[in-house]
């Protein structure tokens, strides 16, 4: 169980949470929500004006309302947001949402109730996953749209996921969980829904993922940096120090890792070739690049997990902000990044994958064909990757520079923040696909150089494919082929079975 206390949430067990795992909280962390609920309760006593607690919403700031509707106002809040549209959001990444909002409350400054906090904790607790369009949101004041579709659940309303995937009534769900559906009081509408989460909790399960990917790409690049009989001078540490970034020298290192006692380096290492195409020779600067981009959006994610996106904020009874923590400007830009930095490593992947299959540069046989022109090989996986790559290029465009006014011009900058969380998933998708593509092409140019032994890493790499994936002695259908081959690489099973191997960074 992953204990929350608002300050301390981590990508891993953030994945933890996505993944299954229940959630409890600290005692300080409910300590902070009670004496924060106990400030709403005496600013309504001493019939104070604050924004979202005795007022409307958004254009309606200026609306006081009367004591007797606070309840109703909370209700219709949630009501009328639900709006979104479209597919729905992972179970995945609707819990990390869940998680990373109970989170946010817990710093106690947005004066919700402790059942509230305890009524979020059941939904992970029971599993119950609210049904969650994607579309919808603008990305400030928050995340207003598919929050208010999980916030529903809570209330007894709207939609689940059922364990097969389909849309069922909350109710029943929260019923036979044994979970009595809240009546939402005063501030808790808006501090539920009036947040980041969603942009956040996509991109920080992305983020997770992409850590790995990019590791995993190493091992790939490494075989057909082999296979293909590339220089491994590019690599040496010597030449990387000249240019310091961190990401650029674990990049090499990893290569030389995986290439160490590689009969098939060794059977060309004095062969005078005076360079290698850049999808090669510029392995670490491509790799490491996007290594710097995922630690730098890592660090923002981790700071926006444990943070406070709500308004207004209590502070204090004398210090109670109505400010922009709901913005998702500092999502939007790094999501956009992170989009940028992952397309390139299959665009470098895919230039890669053409050279295994050109046998105007591979020295081998036509796209990679035991039998060319009765068989036709490895050909039309090209097209597959070049397909990928090119989708990438277009979902690339940063949402982040786009803006409309909403609200009756109350909100005149947005964000696009979800937009662009939303993109660069799918790019991840799209890449690991790529990555897959590789790493088949590579595994079968292997076939053609045997029995020379491949390296200490890409020896256990070629035999993990072959697990699943058998040599292309004669055409077959591939895509099953390039599906199993994805599937290890987003389960993670690549880096984790090389690391048996060699020490990967």
């Amino acid at each position: 169980m992953i204990a929350l206390d608002g300050r301390s949430l981590d990508l891993a067990a953030l994945k933890r949470i996505a993944d299954g795992e229940a959630v409890s909280v600290t005692d300080e962390a409910m300590a902070r929500v009670r004496a924060s609920r106990a400030l709403v309760e005496k600013l309504i006593a001493d019939d104070r004006v604050v924004y979202g607690i005795t007022t409307g919403f958004g254009h309606l700031c200026h609306t006081r309302i009367a004591r007797a509707d606070l309840q109703r106002l909370q209700t219709n809040l949630i009501r009328s947001h639900a709006t979104g549209v479209g597919d729905p959001f992972t179970p995945e990444e609707v819990r990390a949402m869940i998680a990373i909002r109970l989170n946010s409350l817990l710093h106690g400054v947005s004066g919700v109730r402790p059942v509230v906090i305890e009524a979020l904790a059941a939904l992970l607790r029971h599993d119950i996953v609210p049904w969650v369009p994607q579309q919808g949101s603008v990305g400030s004041s928050g995340d207003l749209a598919p929050l208010s579709h999980i916030m529903l659940v809570l209330m007894g309303e709207g939609e689940v996921r059922a364990t097969d995937g389909s849309r069922q009534p909350a109710g029943p769900a929260l019923q036979r969980a044994g979970l009595a559906p809240i009546a939402l009081e005063a501030k808790e509408g808006l501090a539920l829904i009036n947040g980041t989460s969603v942009m956040t909790g996509v991109l920080g399960l992305a983020v997770e993922r992409a850590l790995d990917l990019a590791t995993a790409a190493d091992v790939i690049a490494a075989l057909s940096l082999e296979v293909l009989k590339g220089s491994t001078s590019p690599f040496d540490p010597a030449f990387l120090a000249l240019r310091p970034y961190e990401g650029m020298r674990e990049v090499g290192e990893n290569i030389l890792a995986c290439l160490a006692d590689s009969q098939v380096r060794a059977s060309h290492i004095n062969c005078g070739k005076v360079q290698d195409a850049y999808s090669l020779r510029c392995i670490p600067q491509v790799h490491g690049a996007t290594r710097e981009a995922l630690r730098h959006v890592q660090r923002q994610v981790l700071t926006e997990m444990n943070a406070v996106t709500d308004n207004p904020i209590l502070l204090s009874e004398d210090r109670i902000v109505s400010g922009g923590h709901f913005h998702g400007q500092p999502m939007a830009l790094v999501a956009d990044y992170f989009g940028i930095a992952m397309a390139e490593l299959a665009n470098i992947s895919e230039r890669r994958i053409d050279r295994l299959l050109n046998p105007l540069v591979s020295g081998m046989n036509p796209f990679l064909a035991k039998d060319p022109g009765v068989n036709s090989g490895l050909m039309i996986v090209q097209y597959t990757a070049a397909s990928l790559v090119s989708e990438n290029k277009v979902l690339a465009h940063p949402a982040s520079v786009d803006s409309i006014p909403t609200s009756a011009y109350q909100e005149d900058h947005v964000s696009m923040g979800t937009i662009a969380a939303r993109k660069g998933a799918t790019i991840l998708r799209n890449v690991a696909q790529v990555l897959a593509i590789e790493w088949v092409c590579a595994a079968q140019g292997y076939e053609m150089i045997r029995p020379l032994e491949l390296g200490r890493g890409t020896k256990p790499a070629w035999e993990l494919l072959r697990q699943q994936v058998p040599a292309l002695d004669e055409d077959r259908l591939l895509a099953p082929d390039l599906e199993k081959a994805r599937d290890l690489l987003w389960k993670g099973e690549l880096v984790r079975h090389v690391r048996n191997f060699v020490d990967l960074r």
